[in-house]
C-alpha cells in the first residue's frame, strides 16, 4: 500500500491500507494499525480531503501517544495541524503546530521543527499576523540556508518577500525575491522559479513599473509552460499556500485588456484564458486525484511507457522528499542519487510525450496541459453556436465571446457581487433538501422566490452579453462557483434562456475540440442500468419510464446491471443512461462516484472506460 502511495496511485494504495487496518484489528495488531491511519492522514492531507485526514490523524495520534512512540506521535499530530488549516481552523492548526513542534525537539530531531516553523509562518501570513510570520520564517531560513533543504531556504525568501510586499516595503521585497532567484539559480525547482518571477512582477507592478512587471510575468509563463515544470511537485508544500498556477495568466489577461484593444491583445488574452483551464483541469483531475487505473487504459506500448514514467516519477519526488527529513549522514549522497534518477525519467518521458501519434494526443495530454489555438476553436465551432467562456481577473468576471468568425472579450460584473448571488442561490436550492421536520422546512421558497434569484444572476451574467448572443446554439464554459450554476434557467422577466437558446455546457474550449474530433455511434441499442437502493426503491420504474423513449432500449437491472456488462456492452452502444444514487464528494469532487453493486464507480474508472457513445447520461441523487 505504502509503495502504491509513493507511486502516486491513491485510490489503490487507500483501498490495501482499509484492508490491511481490518486484517491488524483482527490480529491485536495496535502498531500497524496507527501506522495504517497515519499514512492514510499522509494520503488524505495530499489530496486536500481535510475532515478524512482530521479523522485518521487523531486516531494516529492516540494510538501511537498510548503505545509511547514518540516520533509517530508527532508526525500524526503535525498531519491533524496540516489538515485543520485545510478546513479553515487556522487558531486550532496553529496551537497543534506548536504541540507537535515541542515533541519533535524532545525527539532531538533536528529538522521538523524548523520545518514547522515554515508551515506556522505560512500560516500566519494568511491569516494577516505578518510580524509572527516574518519572525518564524527568519529562524528557519537560518536553518534551511545551510541544510540539505535548499526548497525550503527558498520558500522562506519568497515568504519573506511577500510580508514586505504586503507591508508596503518594496525594496525588501524585491530583495528576497532576488536572493531566492540567485538561490534558484544552482536548485532544479521550476515552479519556485514560476513563483519567484510571479512575485517580482506583482512587486514591479505595485511599484507602477508596468513594462517590467509584464516581463517578470510572461517569464513566470515561459517557466510554467515548460513540459519538465509540469512533473515536478516535490517543492510544494501540502498545506496549500502557494498561489494558484493560474495567477499569471489573471495578470496578463489584466494586461492584455488594460492597452491598446487590437485583435493581437484579444488573441492574446483569449490564449491565457484557455491555458489557465487547461491547467487547472490537468490540476485537479490527473495531479491532485493520483494515477489513473491501468486497465484498459491505454491503447499502445508507447503510452503505457508514459504511464509507468510518470508513477515512477511520483515515486522518486516522494522519496525525495522523504529523504530530506532524515538525520543520517548518507541523506545528502542518497537525494543525489535520487536526483540523478529523476531526471533520466524526466528526459525519457518528455521524449516520450514527443513521440506520441496524434492518436494517442489525449493521454499525452495528461502531463502536459494544452489549451487549443483560437483557429482550432473556431474550426470546431458550428456556423449556429457561439461559445461564452468566463474567466475571473482580480475580482472582475470576464467573458469571451467566440464564433466562427469573431472573438470578442467583454466585462460583465464584479466577482464580490457574482459571488454573493451564487452563495445566495446555492442557499436557496439546499432548502429544497431539508426533510419536513427541520425548523427552515416552512421557508422552502415559492416559484417566486425562486425566478426572482434566476433573475439577479441573468442580470449579472448575462444581459451585459444579450445582445451580442446572435446564435442559436450557446455553448458555456464557466469558470470556479459559476461551473454550478443553470445557465439555461437564467430568467431574464419574461423568459427562461433555454427558451431562445439550445444551451450545453464544456469545461473549457480545448476539450470541446478534442471531444469534437472523436467519432462517435450513430447507431445500436440504448443501454439503460439500474442500480438498486434501499433509499430509492421506484428506480425500476423511472428506468422503464426511460426506456419507452429510447431507441432499441434494453434494460439492465440486478446480476446483468454491473461494471463488467457497462465495459462490455457500452463501446457497441448509441446511448447508455445509468439510473443510479451518485455519492458527491464537494470538498474533492474527483472521488465523487456511483456505489454500485458492493463496489463504487468513481471517475477514474469512468475516464478508462472506452465508450465512443453519442449520449451518456446519469440520473441520480
Amino acid at each position: 500500500a505504502y509503495l502504491y502511495y509513493l507511486r502516486g496511485e491513491y485510490s489503490r494504495a487507500i483501498e490495501m491500507l482499509r484492508a490491511t487496518r481490518e486484517a491488524c484489528a483482527k490480529v491485536g495488531d495496535a502498531y500497524h494499525a496507527a501506522l495504517c491511519h497515519l499514512d492514510l492522514s499522509e494520503i488524505y492531507v495530499e489530496l486536500n480531503l481535510g475532515a478524512e485526514a482530521s479523522e485518521m490523524a487523531e486516531r494516529a495520534y492516540a494510538s501511537f501517544r498510548s503505545l509511547g512512540i514518540g516520533y509517530e506521535t508527532a508526525k500524526a499530530l503535525t498531519n491533524l495541524a496540516i489538515a485543520s488549516s485545510q478546513q479553515g481552523k487556522a487558531f486550532r492548526a496553529l496551537e497543534l503546530f506548536v504541540e507537535a513542534r515541542a515533541m519533535f525537539v524532545r525527539e532531538k530531531n533536528q529538522v521538523w521543527p524548523w520545518l514547522i516553523d515554515l508551515y506556522r509562518a505560512f500560516l500566519l501570513y494568511n491569516e494577516g499576523r505578518l510580524f509572527e510570520a516574518r519572525r518564524l520564517c527568519t529562524g528557519a531560513l537560518k536553518f534551511f540556508s545551510s541544510s540539505i533543504l535548499p526548497g525550503k531556504a527558498i520558500l522562506c525568501h519568497l515568504l519573506l518577500a511577500r510580508v514586505s510586499l504586503r507591508e508596503g516595503e518594496r525594496e525588501a521585497a524585491r530583495r528576497d525575491c532576488r536572493r531566492a532567484l540567485e538561490r534558484l539559480a544552482t536548485s532544479e525547482a521550476p515552479l519556485l522559479s514560476y513563483q519567484a518571477h510571479l512575485l517580482l512582477g506583482q512587486i514591479e507592478e505595485s511599484a507602477g513599473n508596468s513594462r517590467e512587471a509584464r516581463d517578470a510575468y510572461l517569464a513566470a509563463r515561459r517557466i510554467l509552460e515548460i513540459p519538465r515544470a509540469s512533473l515536478h511537485r516535490g517543492e510544494e508544500l501540502k498545506v496549500p499556500f502557494l498561489q494558484s498556477e493560474t495567477e499569471v495568466y489573471e495578470h496578463l489577461v489584466e494586461h492584455c485588456l488594460s492597452g491598446e484593444a487590437s485583435q493581437a491583445s484579444l488573441e492574446e488574452s483569449f490564449g491565457c484564458i484557455e491555458q489557465a483551464k487547461a491547467r487547472n483541469m490537468t490540476h485537479w483531475v490527473f495531479r491532485r486525484g493520483g494515477a489513473l487505473p491501468a486497465e484498459e487504459l491505454c491503447q499502445s506500448e508507447l503510452v503505457r511507457r508514459i504511464r509507468d514514467l510518470r508513477v515512477e516519477l511520483n515515486w522518486y519526488y516522494h522519496r525525495i522528499g522523504l529523504e530530506q527529513l532524515y538525520q543520517e549522514a548518507r541523506s545528502r549522497e542518497r537525494i543525489e542519487q535520487l536526483h540523478h534518477e529523476a531526471r533520466a525519467r524526466e528526459d525519457e518521458l518528455l521524449r516520450t510525450l514527443q513521440e506520441a501519434p496524434s492518436s494517442e494526443q489525449q493521454w499525452a495530454a495528461l502531463d502536459t496541459p494544452r489549451a487549443a489555438s483560437l483557429e482550432a476553436i473556431q474550426a470546431a465551432l458550428p456556423a449556429d453556436a457561439m461559445l461564452v467562456d468566463y474567466f475571473f481577473v482580480h475580482g472582475r468576471v470576464i467573458a469571451a465571446l467566440v464564433t466562427r468568425q469573431e472573438l470578442e472579450v467583454v466585462p460583465v460584473a464584479l466577482l464580490s457581487r457574482v459571488h454573493h448571488l451564487v452563495r445566495s442561490f446555492y442557499s436557496l436550492i439546499a432548502k429544497f433538501r431539508l426533510g419536513s421536520g427541520h425548523p427552515r422546512a416552512s421557508q422552502d421558497p415559492s416559484l417566486e422566490t425562486t425566478k426572482s434569484h434566476l433573475q439577479k444572476l441573468y442580470q449579472a451574467l448575462i444581459a451585459p452579453l444579450r445582445s451580442r448572443m446572435t446564435k442559436q446554439r450557446v455553448i458555456f464554459a464557466p469558470c470556479g462557483g459559476l461551473y454550478f450554476l443553470p445557465f439555461h434557467a437564467l430568467f431574464d422577466g419574461e423568459h427562461y434562456l433555454m427558451d431562445a437558446f439550445t444551451v450545453s455546457y464544456i469545461p473549457s474550449a480545448a476539450l470541446y475540440v478534442l471531444g469534437h474530433g472523436k467519432p462517435v455511434n450513430t447507431a445500436g441499442p440504448s443501454l439503460i442500468f439500474v442500480v438498486a437502493d434501499s433509499q430509492h426503491p421506484r428506480v425500476l420504474e423511472e428506468a422503464q419510464c426511460v426506456a419507452g423513449i429510447l431507441p432499441q432500449a434494453e434494460v439492465l437491472a440486478g446480476a446483468s446491471a454491473s461494471v463488467t456488462t457497462l465495459r462490455d456492452k457500452g463501446p457497441q452502444s448509441r446511448i447508455v443512461h445509468i439510473v443510479a444514487r451518485g455519492d458527491l464528494r464537494q470538498e474533492n469532487p474527483l472521488f465523487s462516484g456511483i456505489p454500485w453493486a458492493g463496489s463504487r464507480l468513481s471517475f477514474y474508472d469512468l475516464y478508462s472506460f472506452n465508450l465512443p457513445v453519442e449520449l451518456v447520461t446519469l440520473s441520480g441523487c
